[in-house]
């Protein structure tokens, strides 16, 4: 048996980066897992992967930032399972650095529309259908960013957004514990790790080994973090091995906010 055997899951952002190996070792450890993306063509090549090693899952589309879109998945969802226990919202973009007084209404609000109100729509409806499921034993995970704890200049979009993200999650945990529903819900703050997301800001760099230099350099492990070691962490807070833990905050950073 695997570790979140027999429980449904749901991940936003699935069909690339964290969300794809959140989804990988979810599905590996036994869920059923929903990969919901913008990209229905990346979820469906990640689904395919996952029932050819002998997972269980489906793909649809979603845009993060629109509560019509998530009523439609959590109706899917709910008409093929009947049930959710692990939600994670992954979903995320960025602006590019801007100073603040050249930083635009028009990104400021990109920004916290998928990174924010998509996390706010994602929790508002996923814990309705945990609510709902027979038993109540659900974790909402929220991937926020050590961005949300500490701040650079230039990304005061993103920084507020994750930071959000995170007091965000502390106030549903506290909400379902006082209400002595069995939802837990955390936070979990990657420090930088190699997606197409992390890549997509080195390419400013002319030269593609300066920028990996760079930014190895901003880790005290020296390297930069894997998807996997994301996903690890997304998977002891899905399982009951966590059973005690809510309103909490993983940091998984390689050091960087111990400096």
């Amino acid at each position: 048996m695997g570790r979140v055997a027999g429980k449904v899951a749901i991940i936003s952002g699935g069909a690339s980066g964290l969300g794809a190996a959140a989804a990988r070792v979810l599905a590996r450890e036994g869920a059923a897992v929903v990969l919901a993306d913008l990209d229905i063509g990346g979820a469906e090549r990640v689904l395919a992967e996952i029932r050819g090693s002998g997972g269980e899952g489906m793909a649809a589309h979603l845009d993060a930032a629109d509560e019509a879109s998530w009523q439609d998945l959590m109706a899917a969802i709910r008409a093929r399972y009947g049930r959710l226990n692990i939600a994670v919202n992954s979903a995320g973009t960025n602006a590019g650095r801007s100073f603040p007084s050249d930083t635009t209404l028009a990104d400021w609000r990109m920004v916290m529309s998928v990174n924010l109100d998509g996390v706010f729509l994602g929790t508002k409806h996923q814990l309705a259908l945990m609510r709902d499921s027979d038993p109540v034993n659900g974790s909402i995970i929220n991937i926020s960013s050590v961005m949300g704890l500490t701040a650079l200049p230039g990304l005061g979009a993103y920084n507020a957004s994750k930071g959000g993200v995170r007091l965000y999650s502390k106030s549903v945990a506290l909400s379902c514990a006082e209400a002595r529903l069995n939802v837990r819900c955390n936070s979990i703050h990657p420090g930088f790790i190699d997606t197409p997301l992390l890549r997509k800001a080195m390419a400013r760099f002319n030269d593609p080994a300066e920028a990996q230099a760079i930014y190895d350099a901003l880790q005290p492990v020296g390297h930069l973090g894997e998807p996997d070691d994301i996903a690890n962490g997304v998977l002891y807070l899905a399982s009951d091995e966590s059973k005690f833990v809510t309103g909490a905050e993983l940091v998984i950073d390689g050091g960087y906010t111990a400096r």
